[in-house]
């Protein structure tokens, strides 16, 4: 692309194309939850062409699912997939990279589940988040730019959702998280783009902040609880 025509406006159209290149690369795992909803907030602020390359500059071209089967085919696919954390009087930790594929189930008996799903690599824009809790509970960290479905059923217990509820970005994966509970709890954070790179204590302290309507300014850097 010549430097005249990075510098050209571009349309509607155009970030379409973009925001549906970043959905491919994410559902084959080449950018996590964070990463895709980061730079489709940029793709859908992009005033140049050049500005919306940049942001698939690092991306191999023909991103596609078929391509990932068979690479994983070939043995030489992406790691297996994260399907079941459990935690018996004790604690489940699940931060950093790692691939969600279709659903999660996630049990805590007397114990408690801490998921972040900010770095997660979702793969088909889709997933189902199963939390099974006695006597437990759980934390779960989404991006606040997602699709979220929240649903299920508690016995003296409940879920809670912290931060702000916003209509999802075109497009955006769909995350849907399933609660059941038996004197337990679950709270879900809705994190905004200030939390990425946060510690999970400043992400949640970010939440509340989001939900009070009390974001500071990006160079700012937040009191903790």
């Amino acid at each position: 692309m010549s430097e005249s025509d990075e510098s050209l406006r571009v349309s509607d159209a155009e970030r379409d194309v973009t925001l549906r290149t970043l959905g491919d690369h994410a559902a084959v795992g080449r950018l996590t939850l964070d990463e895709l909803e980061e730079r489709s907030g940029q793709a859908l602020a992009a005033k140049t062409r050049g500005e919306l390359a940049a942001l698939t500059s690092d991306l191999p071209a023909g991103a596609s699912p078929q391509g990932a089967q068979g690479a994983q085919a070939r043995g030489t696919g992406p790691k297996r997939p994260v399907r079941w954390m459990v935690s018996i009087m004790s604690g489940s930790h699940r931060r950093g990279r790692f691939r969600a594929v279709g659903s999660i189930n996630a049990v805590a008996i007397m114990g408690g589940d801490e998921i972040d799903l900010r770095d997660a690599e979702v793969e088909g824009g889709e997933l189902t988040l199963n939390l099974f809790a006695i006597m437990g509970g759980a934390n779960i960290y989404v991006p606040d730019s997602v699709d979220l479905d929240v649903g299920g059923f508690s016995l003296m217990g409940g879920h809670e959702e912290v931060g702000r509820e916003l209509s999802p970005r075109p497009g955006a994966p769909l995350i849907r998280i399933r609660v059941y509970n038996l004197m337990s709890g679950a709270t879900i954070y809705r994190l905004p783009p200030q939390a990425r790179g946060k510690s999970l204590k400043e992400a949640r302290h970010l939440a509340k902040q989001a939900e009070r309507g009390q974001l500071p300014a990006p160079d700012d850097r937040p009191l903790l609880d």
